[in-house]
């Protein structure tokens, strides 16, 4: 049956009917009582979970869910994403998946023809290892098929641009054009004109002349966003990075009764800014604490992709030896920086990928500990893709969580990435089995949409399988990094919640608790890991309303 979604604004009407889901397997996450076959809610709270008889003495009036043996597990939570910018894409050209110059070109081809309007071509998805010879792509591969207007796409982890001359003339880069910031606009080593490449901050040279969208297409990107999320089982989510005006687009929809998850947002506080935006953020803090939306802290930015040669790194690229990347930080500048956030009472969600920008990081957080007080502060690190051995016991004994993304670790896109370090560090890639024999909580998410997916259950599939879909190459990629189902799940569920301070209120199948859930296709304890990939959201029950359903009860 076609799935469909239900709106909000009637989910949540008032004086709805509880809902008990019955005939079930229920993973609860609780400790105390890890399964059940029946979960009742009532509003925004669950109000019992148990055996099918003892919950339906309880559940008189109820609308009733037949599970029919399925697996029922909490709903899920995206510890780390860009959400409207991954809604705005939804819209634009998606490269996410194709894998060659000329289905790239067809593609943005594709697009511009069917949109004969729009004065910019804006899209993203693009992978490095997907253009020959380890280049990166260049102004001429698009000048061939659009050259009568600017082309603006961004690499799937957002960290490096591609534009076309059009694009590269309207922002006026040319070859005496110069970036003094973090990134670096990509020259032709022989004839100097910029290749169509951007890094990191050179980027908004061209940005900034692309036309802002408006209110309102905001608005309704969120809501075809929602609408994905509700399908993929997100009920909540944490945004990382973004600003007071993207904030009130939540708080429109939360307002409209559109709002079907849970937001955590962290505000932006790029390098350079004056230490007083901690407090103006504190400030927010104070003002958003609705349980749908609630600010959080702050998003830091360390260094930036390996990828591309930014991230910040102890010894020198593998293969590309003049360059150990730099941070976008002073040690002292950042210092100061999360002391004041800490000060603030504001969680610090600091993006360090290369070792030696962990390293920065954990300084910085070790440093404001010390001079505010140790404290529960949660601080964490997002991505943590290579990691000094020596740093690994730091996360437990600070309290700081490691917020990673097991879709990054694919190994169908790790081939330039560990050309980029070597095999001496691919050791420790993306170490999640490291950090939580260390004793640190694993929190993940997918940074979509800097991401090839924002599904949580393809996610899971890398986490608990370190290598393809396909299951190949059959001996996975760095295996002793992978983790165990149960893990993997918490990292979503309890641990996500904890992440944000919100363990006592949602993240398990539990009485009293938000009452959100998922019914899935298949029993992820029951499949082979292998098969985790195949699962696919059967209903998702958001406060206690059904938003969601693939097939009718």
């Amino acid at each position: 049956m076609r799935p469909f979604l239900l709106l909000a604004a009637l989910a949540f009407s008032a004086g709805a009917q509880p809902l008990l889901i019955h005939n079930a397997k229920v993973w609860t996450a609780d400790p105390a009582r890890p399964w059940a076959e029946a979960v009742l809610m009532d509003g925004d709270r669950i109000v019992a979970v148990g055996g099918n008889a003892e919950v339906a003495k309880r559940a008189a009036g109820a609308q009733r869910y037949d599970a029919r043996g399925r697996l029922v597990i909490p709903g899920l939570n995206d510890a780390h994403l860009h959400f409207l910018s991954g809604s705005m894409g939804l819209s634009q050209v998606d490269l996410t998946g194709i894998c060659t110059v000329p289905a790239m070109q067809k593609a943005v081809a594709d697009y511009a023809k069917a949109n004969p309007n729009k004065p910019w071509i804006t899209g993203r998805g693009w992978e490095y290892y997907c253009f020959p010879n380890g280049r990166l792509p260049t102004r001429q591969d698009l000048d061939a098929v659009v050259s009568d207007r600017p082309v603006f796409l961004s690499a799937y982890d957002g960290h490096t641009g591609w534009a076309n001359s059009k694009a590269l003339e309207r922002a006026d880069i040319n070859r005496a054009t110069r970036f003094e910031g973090y990134g670096e606009i990509v020259k032709d080593a022989r004839t100097g004109q910029p290749t169509g490449a951007l890094k990191e901050g050179a980027q908004a040279l061209v940005r900034k002349y692309i036309p802002a969208a408006t209110r309102q297409e905001k608005l309704d990107a969120l809501r075809r966003g929602l609408q994905l999320a509700a399908q993929l089982g997100l009920t909540s989510m944490q945004n990382a990075a973004g600003d007071e005006e993207e904030l009130s687009l939540y708080e429109e929809l939360l307002k409209n009764g559109e709002l079907t998850v849970r937001i955590a947002f962290a505000l932006s506080v790029p390098p350079g800014t004056a230490l007083e935006r901690a407090d103006a953020i504190g400030k927010l803090k104070a003002r958003y604490r609705d349980p749908q939306l609630r600010v959080i802290g702050v998003k830091l930015m360390m260094d930036g992709v390996i990828e591309n040669y930014t991230a910040a790194m102890l010894a020198p690229y593998a293969d590309k030896p003049e360059t150990s990347g730099s941070p976008a930080w002073t040690p002292e500048a950042f210092k100061q920086m999360v002391t004041r956030c800490d000060r603030n009472g504001l969680q610090v969600l600091t993006h360090a990928i290369g070792d030696r920008g962990i390293r920065l990081t954990l300084d910085g957080y070790e440093a404001a500990a010390r001079t505010n007080g140790r404290r529960d502060s949660r601080h964490r690190i997002e991505h943590i893709e290579t990691i000094h051995p020596s740093e690994l016991p730091r996360f437990a004994q600070l309290g700081v969580m490691p917020s990673m993304q097991p879709i990054h670790a694919d190994p169908d896109t790790i081939h330039i990435w560990s050309r980029c370090i070597g095999p001496e560090r691919v050791k420790l890639a993306f170490p999640w089995g490291a950090l939580e024999k260390a004793g640190a909580r694993l929190v993940f998410s997918s940074d979509w949409p800097a991401s090839l997916s924002v599904n949580p259950l393809r996610g899971l599939h890398n986490a608990v399988n370190r290598r393809t879909i396909e299951g190949k190459p059959e001996g996975g990629w760095v295996p002793e990094q992978r983790v165990s189902l149960e893990t993997a799940l918490r990292a979503y569920t309890t641990s996500a919640a904890y992440a944000e301070f919100q363990e006592s209120a949602k993240g398990m199948i539990k009485a009293g608790m938000a009452a959100d859930l998922l019914i899935l296709s298949q029993d992820l304890f029951a499949i082979k890991p292998i098969e985790i990939h195949r699962t696919s959201v059967v209903c998702n029950v958001f406060r206690g309303r059904i938003i969601y359903q693939a097939v009718t009860p």
